[in-house]
């Protein structure tokens, strides 16, 4: 990326957007030539956007083994998804490295950050310590202040209205 600094992107906020705010960030990066290396934690794998950033040439991984939602999960299901969300992170940061890309995006990055199926220690050691040229943006609700003091843009999607609201299940194409 032109010898320069990388920095820290966050998508944040209760508003629909943030995927798609990541996503388009992706698309402008690889169109420019940049290497991206797109990760979804907490998703299968089914969204909509997966098979175009494919056919981009944007690399893509999540975790491949269904979890659901957190607050589903029994305690075992818990430890099961961390130990698999966990290898999922350290994976992606070791081919960010070892693979020279220039971006790295961590969709639903805050949720398992939160939930401790990333190790909070080593993300921040990562994110400190990440190489010079690599873009990271990572997308979720409610950074915790080490996170936003660290990161070089946060963006907040509020929500203000959505039909989710009045029972509208998430679309396909439009919210998944």
């Amino acid at each position: 990326m032109d010898n320069v600094k990388g920095c820290l992107h966050i998508y944040c906020g209760d508003g629909k957007g943030k995927t798609t705010a990541a996503v388009g960030l992706a698309v402008r990066a690889a169109g420019y030539g940049i290497k991206v290396l797109f990760c979804q934690c907490m998703k299968d794998g089914t969204s909509s956007e997966v098979e175009m950033l494919q056919k981009l040439g944007i690399d893509y991984c999540c975790c491949t083994e269904k979890f659901g939602f957190y607050w589903n999960m029994t305690d075992e299901q818990k430890e099961k998804a961390k130990d698999a969300y966990m290898e999922l992170f350290v994976k992606v940061i070791k081919k960010a490295k070892e693979e020279n890309y220039g971006m790295l995006v961590i969709d639903e990055f805050m949720s398992a950050y939160q939930y401790g199926m990333i190790a909070p220690r080593e993300a921040i050691r990562f994110l400190m310590e990440r190489p010079e040229g690599l873009e990271v943006v990572l997308t979720g609700r409610d950074p915790g202040e080490e996170l936003i003091e660290l990161a070089d843009y946060v963006t907040e999607m509020k929500k203000r209205k959505h039909p989710f609201d009045k029972g509208v299940k998430a679309r396909k194409g439009i919210e998944m």
